[in-house]
């Protein structure tokens, strides 16, 4: 017969009961206290990081990174247990990291304004002087990295950016690592004028004291469209400038749901806004010189003999060109003929290298040119040299401030525009005055000429250099560029 329990050993021990649940309620809590603790670290850091000036915020390395994963460690030696728990909320993080549209079509009424349809939620930096730009990772984005999604061509909204903790990149995330510098361009990146125009601020900001830092790639945007091209002249000038080859990404390895995140990246969306004359001048001079260093001009090349000045008439075919070459070349070289020392050179830059438009120039004094992309080479003929630009009708009337362009180039690269000549005559624009398709028949223009004018002008403008020279042969001193980045 089985021997029936005894009331003892029917009873359970209200002390041991309590003992387990107290322990296992124990457990609990202090799993929430540590997590609590890690989050509270963590949003101490964010507030602590957000008031940093931003000059105190170290610069990116292969060793700094959002302490994220510190106290994670820390917590799973002391806690073996808790490894994964911990690392769940490194996880979340990483799943919560919010994408935005590249390009903001609630803005795109003003696109270059302010802070632009280009990653619309962030706003540039500016210090007096200098260009306008974002750099991160920074206070602006509370020490998070830059990610991007999508490599689409046809459509910037289809693109996206957003940030995030190293130690928690998205899914699918690739970290590359080094400096990178992103363009958004309103215009073309294959076009030299408007190509340089948005390559000058990354100059400026290699030049920035403390800088110097060499751009591991290049992510080029129109309208936050990705683009893998730059005009081979502006290229060709970047790898001179920085002093190796252009890497420009097209993310081609990374999928339709790849996204890069970005150890350092340099943002620039304003070109050339914010830049003072004296720090365009800086940048101008930096790739004057780097570009005579790139094509091996040697000191006794550049060296002109002060008796002799260098005429170089440098010409179009098709659009903009002039309609009687050879009547214009001829009145310029019988007023060249009239100075000692006046030496013409009648060029096409599109049958020129890269280093031979920049060995033409350095020996330019006077640059006669119809207006066009060619006159951007004018930055690399030494200071104080002169440009004459000329144009077909209509341009003064409709084609608005671009027209001036190279106006602007050279008064912040330190030459002197001689001023412009625009012909009166030519075929009317068979449409309406106002109507917008004239601009483009006018742009296909030719150029005609006015030889008591130009004998004229020529005749002014060879004299004003002839004695420009002898006075700088006088006063010679040379144009030194500072800063440790500086080319010599």
């Amino acid at each position: 017969m089985t021997k029936a329990p005894s009331e003892s050993n029917k009873i359970h021990s209200p002390k041991k009961h309590h003992q387990q649940h107290g322990s296992f309620r124990s457990h609990t809590l202090f799993l929430y206290v540590v997590a609590a603790c890690v989050i509270v670290f963590i949003l101490f850091q964010m507030v602590q990081y957000r008031h940093f000036p931003a000059s105190d915020i170290p610069p990116p390395s292969s060793s700094f990174s959002w302490p994220l994963t510190n106290p994670l460690n820390a917590v799973s030696r002391e806690i073996p247990n808790y490894t994964h728990e911990l690392h769940a909320l490194v996880e979340k993080l990483s799943e919560s990291v919010t994408f935005l549209p590249l390009k903001d079509l609630r803005y795109a009424d003003t696109a270059q304004e302010g802070h632009t349809w280009f990653m619309s939620s962030m706003y540039d930096s500016h210090v007096e002087g200098e260009v306008q730009y974002q750099h991160y990772p920074s206070a602006a984005s509370n020490g998070r990295l830059l990610c991007i999604k999508g490599r689409d061509a046809h459509d910037g909204a289809w693109n996206s950016y957003a940030f995030a903790w190293r130690d928690a990149l998205p899914p699918n995330a690739t970290l590359l690592n080094g400096q990178t510098f992103v363009s958004n361009n309103h215009y073309s990146h294959e076009n030299i004028w408007h190509g340089l125009s948005a390559m000058i601020p990354f100059v400026a900001w290699h030049l920035r004291p403390g800088r110097c830092a060499l751009p591991a790639r290049w992510v080029l945007y129109h309208w936050g469209e990705l683009r893998t091209r730059m005009a081979p002249w502006v290229n060709s000038l970047m790898e001179a400038t920085f002093d190796g080859s252009v890497n420009i990404e097209d993310f081609g390895g990374f999928g339709d749901e790849g996204v890069a995140c970005f150890e350092e990246a340099v943002i620039m969306r304003h070109n050339e806004g914010g830049m003072s004359r004296e720090r365009r001048l800086e940048v101008y001079d930096m790739m004057r010189c780097k570009a005579r260093k790139y094509c091996d001009l040697r000191t006794e090349d550049r060296d002109k003999d002060v008796g002799v000045i260098g005429l170089t008439m440098l010409m179009r075919t098709g659009p903009r060109s002039f309609r009687n070459e050879s009547v214009v070349v001829g009145i310029f070289q019988r007023e060249c003929g009239k100075v000692e020392g006046c030496r013409l050179t009648v060029a096409y830059s599109n049958n020129l290298t890269v280093c031979e438009q920049v060995k033409l120039m350095s020996s330019t004094d006077i640059l006669v040119s119809p207006h066009g992309a060619q006159l951007t080479n004018m930055f690399l003929m030494d200071r104080n040299s002169s440009v004459m630009e000329f144009f077909p009708k209509g341009w003064l009337k409709l084609a608005g401030v671009g027209q001036y362009v190279y106006h602007w180039i050279a008064n912040w690269s330190g030459m002197k525009h001689e001023g412009a000549w625009r012909d009166p005559d030519g075929n009317d624009c068979p449409y309406p005055e106002d109507d917008g398709r004239c601009m483009s028949f006018y742009k296909k223009g030719r150029i005609g000429y006015n030889e008591t004018y130009f004998k004229e002008w020529a005749s002014k403008v060879l004299l004003e250099v002839k004695t420009k020279k002898m006075e700088e042969a006088l006063n010679k001193n040379t144009t030194l560029i500072s800063g440790s980045c500086a080319c010599s």
